[in-house]
C-alpha cells in the first residue's frame, strides 16, 4: 500500500499538481491572477491543491470552498465530474463550477459569484 499522506494524496497525485500548477490553462491563469495573494475580499485560495486522488483547480481552506474550472474536454466528462463533486461533497467540500468561456468573458460575474459562496455559512 502506497505511503498516505495528509488530505489522503500520494506522492503521484502531489507531483501532477506540481507540474498543473506551472502549466495553468489560461482560464485558469486569469482566475488565479483575481484570486491569488488573498486579493478576493481577503480569503486565501490555493492554487491546483490535491485531495485525495483529485486535484482541485481552486480552493479556499477557510471555506472548504472548491472552485473548478471546465474546459471543453468537461463536454464528454460530466458523469464523472457529477461523481467527483459528489465525493468532494461527502468529505465537507463545496463545489462550484465556472466554463472557461465565463472566466475568459464574464471574470467580474465568476468573481461574485465565487463571493456569494465564500459568505454562505
Amino acid at each position: 500500500m502506497p505511503y498516505r499522506r495528509i488530505r489522503g494524496t500520494t506522492p503521484y497525485i502531489e507531483a501532477a499538481a506540481r507540474r498543473l500548477r506551472v502549466n495553468l490553462t489560461p482560464a485558469e491563469a486569469k482566475l488565479w491572477e483575481a484570486l491569488r495573494g488573498k486579493k478576493l475580499d481577503g480569503f486565501k485560495f490555493r492554487c491546483q491543491h490535491p485531495v485525495e486522488q483529485f486535484i482541485l483547480d481552486f480552493y479556499c481552506p477557510s471555506c472548504k470552498l472548491v472552485v473548478e474550472i471546465d474546459g471543453e474536454i468537461h463536454r464528454d466528462r460530466q458523469e464523472y465530474d457529477q461523481a467527483r463533486t459528489e465525493k468532494l461533497e461527502i468529505l465537507g467540500y463545496r463545489v462550484i463550477r465556472f466554463s472557461n468561456d465565463e472566466v475568459m468573458n464574464h471574470l467580474d460575474d465568476v468573481l461574485e459569484r465565487i463571493r456569494a459562496e465564500l459568505k454562505r455559512p
